[in-house]
Formats: structure tokens, sequence, C-alpha cells
């Protein structure tokens, strides 16, 4: 029996956009996977492998709904710009800016996203960043409808000079904060790494 990807994608999406993004999928012929959480990035797109094949949208399986959505319209838009320019302009240029805005447009007009969140993602499109992840406010106001609530806290909360775990096991020193980023200091090798206020963490208890 052949998989019923629309059922496989309700799951990941919120319910008045099920169409819309199932239908987009089939006309742009889009190989979409869903992959296991990657640390550095939420999705991808990849151009097809030779003429005429598809294009390939990965989205990370740990999404809420809403991150869900915005990150597959984030990854429709370079396919969009790829279509047109190739690779000829800027990843994140203005052709990819007005793209991602001009494509978010239908979904707010399902009233989809909670007001909350409508305000604050109309502000990101005005001038979209690379990552989603880079804008705190967004980041923050996404954070409330995780599937799965953080269980450590987030480098914001916890004092100065706290030894912290990152994944994969590393101890820091949380610094100063320099403009949007904490300024933290590996334990073991002295290096001084750029961290996200919002990046969770475990605290080391150092009494």
């Amino acid at each position: 029996m052949k998989p019923d990807y629309k059922e496989i994608l309700r799951a990941f999406l919120p319910e008045k956009a099920l169409e819309s993004v199932y239908k987009t999928i089939v006309d742009e012929r889009i190989q979409l996977r869903i992959t296991a959480t990657r640390s550095t990035r939420l999705g991808d797109f990849r151009p097809p492998r030779q003429p005429g094949g598809a294009y390939r949208i990965s989205l990370n399986h740990n999404l809420n709904p809403y991150q869900f959505l915005i990150t597959f319209v984030h990854e429709l838009a370079h396919l969009q710009v790829y279509k047109i320019h190739q690779n000829k302009v800027q990843p994140h240029g203005i052709e990819w800016k007005q793209s991602f805005s001009t494509l978010m447009q239908p979904y707010f007009e399902l009233n989809l996203f909670p007001p909350e969140l409508t305000k604050v993602l109309k502000k990101y499109l005005l001038n979209a960043k690379a990552s989603s992840g880079t804008d705190l406010e967004l980041s923050r106001c996404l954070k409330q409808y995780d599937k799965n609530p953080q269980k450590n806290p987030t480098l914001e909360e916890i004092p100065d000079g706290s030894n912290f775990v990152i994944a994969g096991g590393r101890v820091f020193i949380k610094g100063e904060r320099l403009r949007k980023r904490y300024k933290c200091q590996c334990y073991h090798s002295k290096k001084w790494y750029l961290f996200s206020p919002l990046a969770e963490v475990m605290v080391l208890n150092t009494e």
C-alpha cells in the first residue's frame, strides 16, 4: 500500500495549511524529506540532481506546526528564486526576501496564525533573515507552540559566569552579551564562541 502523504503532512502542519502545502508539493514536483533534528538548520532546498528532476526540500521533524509551515515557505521561496535566476543571485538577497513575503500572504489570509505570532511574523518579513532563528522576537514567539516544551533553561536565563554544557558534551562559561548574542568561552580550549540567548543549555553545579 502506498503511503498517504497528505495524512503524513497533517501531523506536521496547521490544519488550514494542509491542502495548500500538499497542492504546492504536487504542482512543483517537490521531493519532500522530513529529517532528524539538525542543530545547524531547520530545513534546506536543493535543485534537481539532473535536468527535469525533482526539486528537493528537507525539513526537521521536531518543528512545531507553525515553524514547519514557515520553514517550508522559506525553502519554497528558494525554489521560486532558483527557477528564475538559478544561482545568479544571493541566496537570501532581495529576490528571496520578496518571494518569501509574497508566498506567506495566502497563509495570513487563512487566519491560521495566532494574533501575536501574526504580528511578529509580518514584522520579520519586512526584512527576513537567512534563518528565522536569528530573529529573537520571532523565535521566542514560536517557542510557545513547540510540541515538546523545553526541559533545560535558555542561556539568557542563567547567571553570567555559569558553567554550562551543550549537545555534544562541551563545557562553556557564560560571558557578556554582545548585541544579540552571548560571548562564551570553551572551558577546555579557552576559545570564544557566540551563542544565541535562546540556546538551551544544561547548567553544571559548581558548588
